[in-house]
Formats: C-alpha cells, sequence, structure tokens
C-alpha cells in the first residue's frame, strides 16, 4: 500500500509537470503571430520554465500529500472521495489560469496577475472588447481543456486507488517507516515549492532568459504569476527599493520644482480659453504618419497638425485607460502595479486639473459615451475637479447601443457639439472633456473606408474628432477656443519594450492658440497639466510629477510604466527596464548606466511617494 501511495505521488507531481509543459507549447501555438518561435525556442521556454513549473506542481501536490498521508494512517473510502473532490477543483481552477493567460496575451502583452481582476469585474468589463464568436469559441476552448484536466487526474487517482477501505493493516514499524517516507515527499515537495536550497527563493523573474520579452513570458506558468502577484506588499514604501543609502532629497529624481518667475515661451493669445480637452482611445503614434505611423489611416489628424501647436516628442506614462486618464488629469506618475482609480483612499487626495481650473470659475463637464462608472472612472471624476458627468445613461437606448462599448463617437461627437453650442461666449469660461470610445476592440465602427478592422475604427474615430473640430470652428465659440487632442495610451501594435508604443500625439487647436508651431521638447502624458496651466498663469504647485515643458530650465526626460516594466528615455538615449526579471529588455544604442539609474530611482521615488500620499 505504502508503494502505491508514493507511486500515486510521484505521477500526480509527473501529471502536472507535462501538463504545463504543454500549456507552453498551446501559449506559444495561440500566440504565434506575437513572435515566430523555432523548435529551439521551444526547448529553452521548457528548460527555463522548468523550476516553476515544479513549484506550482509542489503547490498543488499539498492536498494530495496529505490525502495520501491519512489514507496511510487510516484508510478510508472518505479520503477517495475527497481526493476527486479535490481533482474537480484543482481542473477548473488551472484550466481556467492557462487558457484565460493564453487569450488574453495578444491583447495585454503581459503575463497573467491580479491586474486581472482590477479590469474585469464586471462582465462587460471583458465582453466588450471581443466578438460573441469569440467568448463562445474561447469558452468552450477552455471547458474542453478543464475536462481534459480532470480526466487525466482521474486516470491517475484510478490507477493507484486503494484496493478498499479496509486495507490490511500494518504493524507500528511500517507506519513508522511510512511517515518517514511521507516526511520525505514532503520535504521534496517543499523544496520544489521554495525552488531549491539556494538563497533566493522561486520568483517570476526566475524565468527570465531572453532578450525576447515574448519567449520569458512564454516561459513563466501563469499559475505562479497570477499567485506570486496577490503575494505583493500594499506597503508602497517597502517595494523596489533599489538605492537604501539615498537621501529624501536625492529620491526627489529629476522631477525639480522650476521658478514660476522665470519667462517662458507662450503659446495662447489669452488667458482664460474655454477649453475642449478630447481624450481619444488607444490613439498613440502607431498611426499617425507625422510621428512614423502607418500612413493614410488618419488623414484628418495629419491635416489637423498643420493648424496647431503639434507636441512631437510627447510619450503617455501607462498602459491603460484607467492609468493614463489620471496621469493626464492629476498630473500624476504612473505605476507598472498600481492602478489609482482603484485606491480610493490615495485617489482623493490627487490634484486635478479640473479641480485647478474649477477654482478659477470654470465649469467643469466630463463626457464619455460608455459606462463612465466601469474602473471606479466617475469616483475619480468627481474628486479631481469635475462637477457635470455624462455616460451611457444620458443618451437614448438605441444610441447606448451603437457599438459594444457604448455610443459610437460620432453620435457622441454630434452631443458635444450640441451641449457646447448651447453655451455663449459671455457665459462663465468651461473646461469640457470628451472621450472617445470607437478605437477600441473589438473595432465594430459604423464606417468603411480601410479594409484592415482595427485602422477602420482609427479612421472612424480621426473622421468623428475631426468634423467635431470643423463645426466648432464654424461657430462663435472659436475664437476664444482651446481643443486639446492626446491619447489616453498607445495602440500595441508591438510589445512594450518598445518605446514607440508610450510615443503618441499631443495637438494643440483652437482660436486661442497664438500661431501653429511644432514643440520638439521630450514629455509625459503627466506634464500636460502644468504645461497648461502654466500657460494660463495659474499655480503649478500641487502638481509635483508635471512639468511646465515650455520653461527653459524643465529637464527633458520620459519615463513610463506597464505590467512589470519601466521606460525611461531622454536627448541621449532611452532604456526598457523589466523590472520582474531585473534585466533591461531594450536600450538604445547610446544609452548608459545612466538610464538605469534614473529608471530605477524614479521608480522607487514613486511607490515612496505613494506609501505617504
Amino acid at each position: 500500500m505504502l508503494k502505491r501511495l508514493i507511486l500515486f505521488l510521484l505521477s500526480f507531481f509527473l501529471f502536472w509537470m507535462l501538463l504545463f509543459s504543454a500549456v507552453k507549447l498551446l501559449f506559444l501555438c495561440y500566440n504565434r503571430e506575437e513572435y515566430a518561435w523555432s523548435t529551439s525556442d521551444l526547448f529553452d521556454v521548457l528548460l527555463h520554465g522548468w523550476s516553476m513549473d515544479a513549484s506550482t506542481a509542489g503547490y498543488l501536490m499539498v492536498v494530495p500529500w496529505l490525502m495520501a498521508l491519512l489514507m496511510w494512517l487510516r484508510p478510508a473510502k472518505l479520503w477517495q472521495r475527497i481526493a476527486v473532490g479535490y481533482a474537480a477543483i484543482a481542473a477548473v481552477l488551472v484550466g481556467l489560469i492557462v487558457m484565460v493567460d493564453a487569450f488574453l496575451y495578444p491583447f495585454w502583452k503581459f503575463k497573467l496577475s491580479a491586474t486581472i481582476f482590477t479590469y474585469m469585474e464586471t462582465l462587460d468589463g471583458a465582453a466588450n472588447s471581443v466578438s460573441t464568436a469569440f467568448m463562445l469559441t474561447r469558452s468552450a476552448a477552455i471547458m474542453a481543456v478543464i475536462v481534459a484536466i480532470f480526466c487525466g487526474e482521474i486516470v491517475v487517482l484510478c490507477r493507484f486507488r486503494l484496493p478498499n477501505a479496509a486495507a490490511r493493516a500494518v504493524c507500528w514499524k511500517q507506519k513508522l517507516a511510512g511517515m518517514l517516507a511521507f516526511l520525505l515527499l514532503g520535504g521534496l515537495d517543499f523544496l520544489a515549492i521554495r525552488g531549491g536550497i539556494s538563497t533566493a527563493v522561486q520568483n517570476v523573474g526566475t524565468a527570465y532568459y531572453s532578450q525576447t520579452l515574448f519567449l520569458n513570458h512564454a516561459a513563466v506558468n501563469p499559475a505562479f504569476s497570477l499567485l506570486s502577484s496577490f503575494k505583493r506588499s500594499e506597503r508602497f514604501g517597502e517595494q523596489y527599493q533599489y538605492f537604501a543609502d539615498l537621501r529624501p532629497e536625492d529620491l526627489q529624481g529629476q522631477y525639480v520644482k522650476l521658478d514660476e518667475s522665470v519667462p517662458f515661451d507662450t503659446l495662447l493669445s489669452t488667458p482664460r480659453p474655454n477649453i475642449l480637452l478630447v481624450l481619444m482611445e488607444g490613439f498613440g503614434g502607431q498611426y499617425i504618419e507625422e510621428l512614423g505611423g502607418v500612413k493614410g489611416v488618419t488623414p484628418q489628424f495629419s491635416r489637423l497638425v498643420k493648424e496647431g501647436v503639434f507636441f512631437d516628442n510627447y510619450y503617455s506614462n501607462s498602459f491603460r485607460t484607467d492609468r493614463g486618464t489620471v496621469s493626464l488629469l492629476s498630473g500624476w506618475i504612473s505605476y507598472p502595479s498600481v492602478s489609482l482609480m482603484r485606491l480610493p483612499e490615495k485617489m482623493v487626495k490627487l490634484p486635478g486639473l479640473a479641480r485647478s481650473l474649477r477654482d478659477e470659475g470654470y465649469r467643469t463637464t466630463f463626457l464619455y459615451g460608455g459606462d463612465i462608472t466601469f474602473m471606479s472612472t466617475s469616483a475619480y471624476l468627481v474628486s479631481s475637479g469635475f462637477t457635470e458627468l455624462f455616460g451611457d445613461k444620458s443618451f437614448s437606448i438605441a444610441d447606448a447601443r451603437s457599438s459594444k462599448w457604448g455610443v459610437a463617437d460620432g453620435i457622441a461627437a454630434d452631443r458635444v457639439f450640441e451641449m457646447l453650442s448651447q453655451r455663449k461666449p459671455a457665459d462663465a469660461p468651461w473646461f469640457f472633456t470628451f472621450q472617445t470610445l470607437s478605437s477600441h476592440e473589438p473595432f465594430e465602427v459604423p464606417y468603411a473606408r480601410l479594409p484592415d478592422v482595427k485602422q477602420n475604427a482609427f479612421a472612424y474615430t480621426d473622421s468623428c474628432v475631426a468634423a467635431l473640430v470643423d463645426r466648432l470652428r464654424a461657430t462663435p465659440l472659436w475664437d476664444n477656443l482651446l481643443i486639446v487632442l492626446v491619447p489616453d495610451h498607445g495602440f500595441l501594435t508591438t510589445s512594450y519594450d518598445n518605446p514607440e508604443f508610450f510615443h503618441s500625439p499631443l495637438l494643440w487647436l483652437g482660436g486661442a492658440i497664438r500661431e501653429p508651431r511644432r514643440i520638439h521638447h521630450l514629455m509625459n502624458q503627466s506634464d500636460v497639466c502644468a504645461t497648461l496651466l502654466a500657460q494660463m498663469g495659474i499655480s503649478t504647485a500641487d502638481f509635483p510629477y508635471s512639468r511646465n515643458v515650455m520653461h527653459p530650465d524643465c529637464p527633458r526626460f520620459v519615463y513610463s510604466t506597464f505590467a512589470g516594466g519601466i521606460l525611461y528615455a531622454d536627448s541621449a538615449g532611452s532604456v526598457v527596464y523589466d523590472i520582474t526579471g531585473d534585466k533591461i529588455i531594450s536600450a538604445s544604442p547610446s544609452a548608459d548606466s545612466a538610464h538605469l539609474f534614473h529608471a530605477k530611482r524614479l521608480l522607487q521615488q514613486s511607490y515612496s511617494f505613494l506609501e505617504d500620499l
């Protein structure tokens, strides 16, 4: 009986190891378009992910080990029933994790982590990005994998089941020998979980071996990645402490307080314009010809560039809407592992562009054609100073269903024009933010200019925004109007380790600008607040991470983050650092050690500052 139980445990462990190897192959095949991997890449992925797979299998073996021990001490059919129940639970959890990880990777480009629960608290948040057919086929695939895993577990259980509940008695010597055998197996399982006997314990970074981020991600066990993300400390001040010997003043990094009395270049012809900020979904530089993007997708934007102030070295701070929105409207730095919209106790302490303008007598309005409560957006908007909020509930049911995410951009833009046209030049100044949504998966839009559905969706938003600008140009509002066109983040046609993902357009238009021009200063999304407020003569003291880029003493660098990594770039070069794998994953030829130092210092500072916020 002891031999059968030991063989059961060894076979169960081997089953999980083989399964995780098969999962890696599935991940590579499903995401083949992300990287043209070879057979040697497959072997490298399996080899470098082996210890993490063993650690995950070790976690899964804890309950079977306990069941086998109880069977040895007191044979009973109850333990077998419990083992079958556990097998069912394990099959569901593992099947869900490995398949969702593979299916989400083309959209997010990072491994499964607790972040998923931030973005999928409602089914709408997941379903709106994909078609019904996608959901049905992937759901069927998940169910098939779960059933296959469960059947495999049952085969192992049946192969090594106890003969019956009344197994023959054993003497105390045999029981003692069995206990020692189980203790040995338990110790080996602990070592597998820990990752061996070395000082360093198992962590996600142990699977990182390649300069190609996709191959590193393929080697990472998705279940381990998810578990480890849950264990991350919420004591932000203890995270990413690279430089223990730095003084507090050193941790200020390159965000220095600028002397606001020093003259700087002015872009506006009036200090108190009405402001329309158009927050364009995913409208990074990938489809902007002037930034090296694909030609012919956004011709209207290219036309408007000639009429306005175009910032051509502007970089988004983050990779998702909720994070980019905070960076833009609060002038705040971004974080690789934290969404401030999800931290109410921190969110309410952030500065707000709308609040600063409201304090100057501005009427503040925000309109979004989708669910404005999603991801606590409405709570953040109110706390940051917006007094009027309009979401999909402000439209008819038919309009709210005109696209997967809500109101199609053309219909929403018409509502914006309708609302603004009712305002008179003599009214109190206003700050109106319009957030678009059509240039988002699944890219279903009432428009058909380009054959590629993604490009066509961006072309649709381009036409809608340009039409809104042209209609406003014909109204009395134009002379005192500043229009700011800016994305929430880039569009993921490449991986996050490419700085061009963050390279985005920022365009100021309207009768309130002094003259059309191009600005080449390096700047972040978080710099929009201070740059705009400084142009209006409003204090920027409440914005520690926002810089007036038109100031002659403004430091010229950008800092951006994504899940598991950070970007730092200045005029001398750029570096992308993987904080999970603790390695540089891309760098320009001119980058040096100073770039990595600044990147790590800003990361440390941001979390230390967040702890005290």
